[in-house]
């Protein structure tokens, strides 16, 4: 990494002013500096929020500098956006977020190199202040490099989610995991995804954070980034930006901080619906009372939103549940329906009770063959019962040619982790 020339503060120069056409041009730069000062790194960590490194490297001190006070000027026109909050990562997404997040109000916080505690002590002037409308925080890579323990950054990531908690309860946070990178730039699989699995830790009292497995998205069978998305292992390239994007997008428009484009598809003839695109109507779980009229289920496990059933990411690594229809279905059927799957998540389709596995395919399993299987994007399974027997489709593709179903029994989709969303769920009944 080449080395900035260090950013000094002097003062003696602007000290004595000897006429009265030196003191408007000195004062004016006094004053500059004054305001870069006000953001300067603090010189030591004494009394200063978090645990684990801040670091204060030349290049660092200049550019942390530089961009607080930079954005110190914008604070009144990036009111009321998503901020995008972290380290090199998230600021080499600058150039293209607005073309990535379409109709989405996007605000740029990431400083390179910074770490979790870093992020901690520049929180409330780089990003309360601006009233976000949502967060998007990607932090943590750095605070390995600088050999902080995975308990240190999400001790870290737990103050800052609370801070923001505490101004705005309310408002949607994404958090990512950390991205895959490679031992040999001192950020080993094995740590980083154990600060992975303490995020889960955060989520459970925290209905506010949505999680995204932003490093099975990534991560090769070693556990490790990519060359072809990740060229010199720790920062995404071009595709490895659109592809993140695509991940994101629809946790987006779930939890409220992205448009959705409504879904005003009608069924088929001989086809009726079986979900109608705006409650839980018809829908339950068994031996409970339907969630007839309600748009999220008690849990909040499922939910409706823009014609979708979304199965929302679950507050703990893994949660079981069954959503089923209330109505039972003796004869046979042809069911359509959709899917879009986030990064590693797992749910099912109940056919009359036994389960056909939906999962995001290419990462989880268990048809990792699929040809015609689009990650991040809609995906259509039909399944037609005869006799029995039932045969299941991806995009035309054969998941199971005949697995065995009974004679009688609701239709469903399942719980587990990560976020899946259908639509357009239909089905045709023999005469």
């Amino acid at each position: 990494m080449k080395i900035l020339t260090p950013f000094i503060f002097g003062c003696a120069s602007l000290c004595v002013v000897t006429s009265q056409a030196q003191t408007a041009p000195a004062t004016k730069a006094a004053s500059g500096i004054a305001a870069e000062s006000n953001f300067a790194l603090p010189a030591t960590d004494d009394g200063l929020a978090g645990t684990g490194p801040i670091r204060r490297y030349d290049w660092f001190q200049k550019l942390w500098t530089e961009k607080r006070s930079g954005w110190a000027k914008r604070v009144k026109q990036d009111q009321d956006g998503v901020v995008f909050l972290g380290d090199s990562i998230t600021q080499g997404w600058a150039a293209n977020l607005n073309q990535l997040f379409p109709g989405i109000k996007t605000i740029n916080r990431g400083i390179s190199g910074d770490t979790t505690r870093g992020v901690l002590l520049r929180l409330q002037t780089d990003v309360i202040a601006l009233k976000p409308r949502g967060i998007v925080l990607l932090i943590g890579t750095n605070d390995l490099e600088e050999a902080a323990a995975p308990e240190s950054t999400a001790s870290n990531l737990k103050l800052i989610l609370a801070a923001l908690k505490a101004h705005n309860p309310a408002m949607p946070v994404v958090l990512c995991n950390v991205f895959p990178s490679s031992a040999t730039k001192k950020r080993p699989a094995e740590q980083i995804k154990k600060i992975n699995q303490l995020c889960y830790a955060l989520l459970k009292d925290e209905p506010q954070v949505t999680l995204v497995d932003t490093w099975s998205l990534f991560a090769n069978a070693q556990g490790d980034a990519k060359p072809e998305e990740f060229p010199d292992l720790l920062h995404p390239n071009s595709a490895g930006y659109i592809k993140l994007s695509a991940a994101l997008r629809p946790i987006m428009e779930t939890v409220g901080l992205a448009p959705a484009w409504p879904d005003d598809f009608s069924p088929e003839p001989g086809f009726e619906s079986l979900f109608n695109g705006r409650d839980l109507t018809g829908w339950g779980y068994l031996d409970k009372p339907a969630f007839d009229g309600k748009t999220v289920s008690d849990d909040g496990r499922f939910a409706v939103r823009n014609g979708r059933l979304i199965v929302t990411v679950a507050r703990e690594e893994r949660a079981h549940r069954k959503l089923m229809t209330t109505r039972k279905f003796p004869k046979d059927f042809v069911l359509k329906m959709e899917f879009r799957a986030s990064p590693n998540a797992d749910s099912g389709v109940f056919v009359r009770e036994p389960q056909l596995q939906m999962r995001d395919f290419p990462i989880a399993g268990p048809w990792l063959t699929l040809k015609h299987y689009r990650p991040l994007d809609w995906n259509e399974i039909v399944i037609t019962v005869r006799g029995g027997l039932a045969r299941a489709t991806c995009n035309g593709e054969v998941l199971v040619d005949a697995f065995t179903v009974p004679a009688t029994g609701p239709i469903g989709v399942e719980s587990d982790h990560g976020q899946i969303e259908y639509r357009r769920i239909r089905v045709q009944e023999s005469r």
